[in-house]
């Protein structure tokens, strides 16, 4: 049985004053719009919306949203809004989605198994791409794409190429991005403060070791104008 989530119309203005009584209510202010139906503007339960977007599918999840006094839409979650400081929802963008027609969105991929380079070479995983873009049709939308990693060695690569594929996804995403990698430990970076600091020390060097030789140069000229004063003196005597 999919998702179910009960929507009511909203009233009057709508505007930030109007969404934040809704919000005080303990609703969640949201919009439904597409399929050439006109924009809706609507108030949702916040826990039907975050049970869909902590789902295993997450916000490529698609449930039916029922409007009183109109039919039963098919719908995803494409955008939400959060409070920076609770990080409650404040509001949500529904969109209809139609069952026969293809979509875009962005699936996790899920890295499976432990690198042979990282158990025998002391390497490191780094998933590079955590979501891909396909594209496909609503009810062949995978939940995520798994992805397994067990036989890269150390600067092994995986790419979207090594994604499973069949004939009902289409990816979209370039077929050589980097999915995964494994790579050799780094040492720790410098700070910017001590790349300041190593060239100022490193000027400081060059300027000192350059300050004999000026000075040898500096004393020749003088003594040697000196010993030729004296030659000329003894010559007189």
């Amino acid at each position: 049985m999919p998702e179910v989530v009960v929507a009511k119309p909203r009233e009057g203005k709508f505007n930030k004053n109007a969404a934040r009584r809704v919000r005080a209510a303990g609703k969640i202010p949201a919009v439904l719009y597409g399929s050439g139906y006109d924009p809706v503007a609507v108030e949702v339960e916040p826990k039907q919306i975050s049970r869909i977007l902590f789902s295993e599918s997450g916000h490529n999840t698609i449930f039916d949203v029922e409007i009183p006094g109109q039919s039963t839409a098919k719908a995803m979650i494409v955008d939400w809004q959060r409070e920076p400081i609770n990080d409650s929802l404040i509001h949500i963008d529904l969109k209809r989605i139609a069952l026969d027609k293809v979509l875009r969105v962005k699936v996790r991929v899920k890295l499976l198994g432990i690198p042979v380079g990282v158990k025998t070479a002391g390497g490191i995983l780094d998933q590079v791409m955590r979501q891909v873009e396909i594209e496909c049709l609503p009810a062949n939308i995978p939940s995520h794409i798994d992805l397994d990693v067990s036989a890269l060695e150390m600067h092994g690569v995986m790419r979207v190429s090594d994604l499973p594929h069949s004939d009902k996804i289409k990816f979209l995403s370039p077929e050589d991005s980097t999915v995964a990698h494994v790579v050799s430990i780094r040492e720790e970076a410098p700070t910017p403060a001590e790349v300041e600091a190593a060239a100022v020390a490193a000027a400081t060097a060059a300027t000192a070791a350059a300050e004999p030789e000026v000075a040898k140069k500096g004393k020749t000229e003088p003594e040697a104008g000196a010993k030729k004063a004296d030659a000329g003196a003894g010559a007189k005597k």
